[in-house]
């Protein structure tokens, strides 16, 4: 029986949790009660995750970089290129967030409206960037500052060369080891879904599945203008590209990224694709696309930025121009340190949250409502991060002098 179970893949059952949850909170009101532990509990593991997640696949991702190609020129570039297209599609999916306001009115089980402390000054968010405890900073969960002593770990191991070697195994050593953990709590997920689920309907009823299609209509749109308006704006300007050729050149790779929602298991079509249809020489496309399946996160970078403004519109929180710069530069950093594995994003939402004063058990709520319709909303924005690599490849290549015009327009038109 628990072998038929675990066969089943995990998007169905989790459905399948949504289907009862909303049967128990429609049904019978009291039961979603009696059950109410166990979504608790499944809150507290997605808590549990977020600080070391956070820290260890950032500083792992970084410390990846120490190739001494990829701290090259070359590597440079592809790095700054891609910092700009993940600060972009971190602005555009706040702003569609802000726009649709898909979180609005919704009723989330069991949280109160969010009450923000003392405003704090511009030069106290900063000082509280560095921590004056690392240990303090990570048991208080202090995001801003757990990412800043991520990126010093990761930036410190590629620098000691040599001697940091050992270190850079034991973080991406232990990035492995959390992805397996986080995949042993991914299995509680119908569970706790379920649970969920089930409160939220007894409390609020059924409209909060209409913010959720509101929220799935705005990842479309960010979506598609990210692909349409930044990526193409870039390959027509800079690159001088006929876009439609290289959407065409690329289609192989969009529709792989579209059924796996994993950057990682579009890698390989990704680099045929790149040196096939594309004309991108391989020493660029074999040093560019790697690099991208790590760090080239645009839509989940979208994402945390839409589901930011989503979750704080839930919690009846209205954010200030310097709350939004803040979620802005977590965001981006959050989106970069993401394993390119699906649902990842869900749980670097805490960093961008927790950076504005929300507690990780209120972000757990909302990844608990959002979680049942994660698979095809992680399928949908996987397609501009897979877009955003091959983007960012074509770019090196044109500056670098290694992409051919021939291949690109003949072999795609063909």
């Amino acid at each position: 029986m628990m072998r038929r179970w675990f066969a089943i893949p995990l998007w169905q059952r989790v459905v399948g949790g949504l289907l009862v949850g909303i049967l128990i909170g429609t049904l019978w009101p009291e039961g979603a009660a009696a059950i109410r532990l166990v979504g608790d509990l499944f809150v507290r593991l997605i808590k549990m995750l977020v600080v070391p997640v956070v820290l260890i696949t950032i500083a792992a991702g970084i410390a990846g970089l120490g190739d001494p190609r990829r701290l090259g020129p070359i590597g440079g570039r592809t790095v700054g290129l891609f910092a700009l297209t993940t600060l972009i599609a971190v602005s555009i999916g706040m702003a569609t967030g802000l726009l649709l306001r898909p979180g609005a009115g919704i009723a989330l089980a069991g949280v109160a409206p969010h009450v923000l402390g003392t405003p704090v000054t511009p030069a106290d968010q900063l000082l509280s960037i560095v921590p004056a405890n690392i240990v303090e900073a990570l048991a208080k969960g202090d995001m801003l500052a757990i990412i800043f002593v991520a990126v010093l770990l990761g930036i410190g191991s590629v620098l000691a060369g040599e001697a940091g070697r050992p270190v850079v195994a034991l973080l991406q050593g232990l990035a492995a080891v959390l992805l397996h953990i986080v995949r042993i709590v991914m299995e509680v997920t119908p569970f706790g879904v379920a649970a969920l689920i089930a409160n939220a309907v007894a409390t609020g009823g059924t409209a909060v599945f209409v913010h959720v299609g509101w929220l799935a209509l705005g990842v479309v749109l960010a979506s598609l203008f990210q692909m349409l308006v930044v990526h193409a704006g870039l390959l027509a300007v800079v690159a001088r590209v006929p876009v439609p050729r290289f959407f065409r050149g690329i289609v192989d790779a969009l529709a792989v990224a579209f059924s796996t929602a994993s950057s990682s298991a579009t890698l390989p079509v990704a680099l045929r694709v790149a040196q096939d249809n594309l004309g991108i020489a391989r020493p660029i496309a074999s040093t560019v696309l790697p690099l991208g399946a790590s760090i080239g996160k645009d839509g989940t970078a979208m994402y945390v930025g839409l589901l930011g403004q989503f979750a704080l519109q839930a919690l009846g929180i209205v954010p200030d121009a310097g709350m939004l710069a803040i979620m802005l530069a977590t965001g981006a950093l959050a989106a970069f340190g993401t394993a390119p594995v699906p649902s990842a994003s869900l749980f670097m939402l805490a960093a961008m949250l927790s950076a504005v004063g929300v507690s990780p058990e209120q972000t757990a709520l909302v990844v608990g409502l959002v979680l049942p319709f994660d698979r095809l909303l992680d399928m949908t924005r996987t397609v501009p991060s897979a877009s955003a690599n091959l983007t960012v490849a074509t770019l090196v290549a044109r500056g670098e002098g290694a992409l051919d015009d021939t291949r690109l327009r003949g072999r795609v038109a063909a």
